[in-house]
């Protein structure tokens, strides 16, 4: 998929082979080890870059949700074709943690679109990198992953957002169905997203603004239905007598 970066993402931009050529594999392992230990909370440095925030975002209805995990196959069909969990861009926990009862009992792990993106400004090769001809979607180019896993590891989320594809030995994460080639709609944050559309609860949906950044909270939200109208329960006992007698008549 053609993508646009700016002179800084080109400049940082190195092939797999000049990665490995340059000691890339002893650099990779030593952010490996750096992030391994880094905790889930971990706070992006305002001063090391600055991005343009994406125009699309999914938030979600844990309250809502089933646990049916259709958006996980729906995922990875469209992307991958492949009907594989492991493969979803978005992960759906049941029973977690410890067998715990609703609402806590389900755990949607969707990917933040995070305003400022640590696996953009750590990726090595500038595969990780921000489109900024498609309403600056954070994503990741395949075809320069280096797999290195520095994405994986840098992502302050638990479990992490970006996912790893051991058939090809590249990072993936959501690009809210930019890139779906097993799948005829068209995608991005003004178009269609496979997780929303398929979810029977209607425990999905795409927002254009950045919610809060500091927690959950911003993305997990109140999606239910408003409740019915309260019923005029005397209008409705009249209507039942009445009823009741013209039976009896």
């Amino acid at each position: 998929m053609a993508k646009t970066r700016t002179p800084e993402e080109k400049k940082k931009s190195v092939s797999r082979r000049d990665f490995l050529k340059g000691g890339g594999i002893a650099v990779a392992a030593g952010a490996l080890g750096a992030y391994a230990s880094a905790p889930a909370s971990a706070a992006p440095n305002p001063e090391a870059a600055s991005y343009e925030p994406s125009t699309g975002y999914i938030v979600y209805d844990s309250r809502l949700c089933l646990g049916c995990q259709s958006c996980m196959y729906a995922c990875s069909l469209s992307h991958e074709g492949a009907a594989s969990p492991s493969l979803s861009r978005i992960q759906i926990i049941r029973d977690a943690p410890s067998f715990t009862k609703y609402p806590y009992d389900i755990v949607m792990s969707v990917c933040r679109q995070c305003v400022t993106p640590l696996c953009v400004q750590n990726c090595p090769t500038g595969a990780c990198h921000v489109d900024a001809a498609n309403g600056n979607v954070r994503v990741i180019d395949p075809d320069e992953c280096i797999g290195c896993g520095t994405c994986i590891q840098s992502c302050p989320q638990r479990p992490h957002r970006t996912v790893w594809n051991s058939g090809k030995n590249v990072s993936i994460k959501c690009d809210l169905c930019l890139n779906t080639p097993y799948w005829s709609q068209e995608g991005g944050p003004d178009g269609h997203q496979a997780c929303v559309d398929i979810c029977p609860a209607k425990a999905l949906k795409l927002v254009h603004e950045p919610p809060p950044q500091m927690d959950v909270a911003g993305y997990d939200v109140d999606m239910a239905p408003p409740p019915p109208p309260p019923r005029d329960f005397g209008a409705f006992l009249k209507q039942l007598t009445d009823d009741t007698e013209k039976e009896g008549e």
